[in-house]
C-alpha cells in the first residue's frame, strides 16, 4: 500500500506537470486533526482547472494514479443533477488499498465555494487564484445549538412518524417499517442525542457522519441503549427497538429541553406512547381502533 507521502507526491506531481491544473486542495478526514488516522481514509482531492471538458473526455488520464480495482463516475448517474462544466468527479479504489476521490472544478466554481468547507487545505496554487483559506478545522461540521422551533419540530417528527411505524407493524409490512424507522424516526433520535453532546461540550465538537463519534461524549450506558435500538426484520424485535427508542428519546429530549430552556411537550410524547401500546395489542382481525 502506497504511503501518504507517495500518494500526495503523485497528486502534486501530476498537478505541477499539467498546465490545465492551476491549484490543488485537499479536504475530508485527512485534513481533520480530530479524526483518528487509519488505512481506510480516502484522499479527497480537488484540482482547480481552466476547463473540465478535456479531463472528462479523456478516459485514460486517471490511470496515472494507480491500478484501479473498481470505481464510480458520480456525475454520470442519470438520477442526480450535475454541472459538468464546473465540477466533475472520479471515485477510485486502487488495487493497493488506497482510495482517491478526485474532483476537477473550474476556477470560478472553486473561488466561489472553497471557503464553504472548513476542512480545505490548499496544497498548490500556481496563480494565486484561490482566496486565502483559513487553517483546516472541523468548525463547520460541529453540532449547532437548535432554535426552539428546531427542537419542537424534531420532537414532533419523532413522535408523529411512529404512527406510521405502528400501522406498518400491524399490517406486517417490515420493509416499510424499517425504512420509516431507520431513515426518518432514527434520524430525529440521532439529532436529539447529538444536541445532548452539543450541550455537554458547549457545542464545540463534531459527532461525525451518522453520529459515529457520538460515543466519545455520551454516557456509556446511554450509547449502549442507542445501539440496542438497531434491529432486524422480526416483528417482536422491531417492537422492542421502538420501545427502546421511545424511552431514550423521551429522557434525552426532556433533559435537553431543561438545559436549553425550552418547553417540553410531555402530552405529545405520552399520547404517542399510549397509541403505540394500543396498536401493539390490537388483534389482527380488528375492524376498529378503540383508543
Amino acid at each position: 500500500m502506497r504511503s501518504e507521502n507517495e500518494m500526495l507526491g503523485l497528486i502534486l506531481k501530476t498537478a505541477e506537470e499539467d498546465d490545465r491544473i492551476r491549484a490543488v486542495y485537499l479536504n475530508g478526514s485527512r485534513t481533520n486533526a480530530n479524526v483518528p488516522r487509519d488505512i481506510f481514509q480516502d484522499y479527497d482531492v480537488v484540482y482547480v482547472v481552466n476547463e473540465t471538458a478535456s479531463f472528462i473526455n479523456d478516459r485514460e488520464w486517471i490511470k496515472r494514479f494507480g491500478e484501479i480495482l473498481f470505481m464510480q463516475y458520480p456525475d454520470e448517474h442519470p438520477d442526480y443533477p450535475s454541472d459538468k462544466e464546473n465540477s466533475y468527479g472520479w471515485l477510485m479504489q486502487f488495487a493497493d488499498g488506497n482510495r482517491l476521490d478526485l474532483t476537477v472544478k473550474s476556477v470560478t466554481h472553486a473561488k466561489e465555494n472553497v471557503l464553504s468547507d472548513t476542512l480545505c487545505k490548499v496544497l498548490l496554487d500556481k496563480d494565486g487564484c484561490l482566496p486565502e483559506v483559513p487553517e483546516a478545522s472541523d468548525s463547520g461540521y460541529r453540532v449547532k445549538k437548535p432554535s426552539q422551533k428546531q427542537f419542537e419540530c424534531c420532537c414532533n417528527e419523532f413522535w408523529w412518524c411512529l404512527d406510521n411505524v405502528a400501522k406498518g407493524l400491524w399490517r406486517e409490512e417490515p420493509t416499510y417499517v424499517l425504512d420509516m424507522l431507520n431513515f426518518v424516526v432514527r434520524k430525529e433520535l440521532e439529532k436529539m442525542l447529538s444536541w445532548k453532546v452539543g450541550i455537554l461540550t458547549d457545542f464545540s465538537v463534531s459527532v461525525g457522519k451518522s453520529a459515529k463519534y457520538m460515543h466519545r461524549w455520551l454516557p456509556a450506558e446511554e450509547w449502549q441503549r442507542y445501539l440496542g435500538t438497531f434491529c432486524g426484520a422480526d416483528t417482536a424485535q422491531i417492537w422492542q427497538s421502538v420501545e427502546l427508542m421511545c424511552g431514550l428519546f423521551y429522557e434525552v429530549s426532556q433533559w435537553a429541553a431543561e438545559k436549553l430552556g425550552y418547553p417540553f411537550n410531555r402530552t405529545e410524547a405520552e399520547n404517542c406512547m399510549y397509541y403505540l401500546k394500543k396498536v401493539r395489542a390490537l388483534p389482527k382481525d380488528a375492524d376498529d381502533i378503540c383508543l
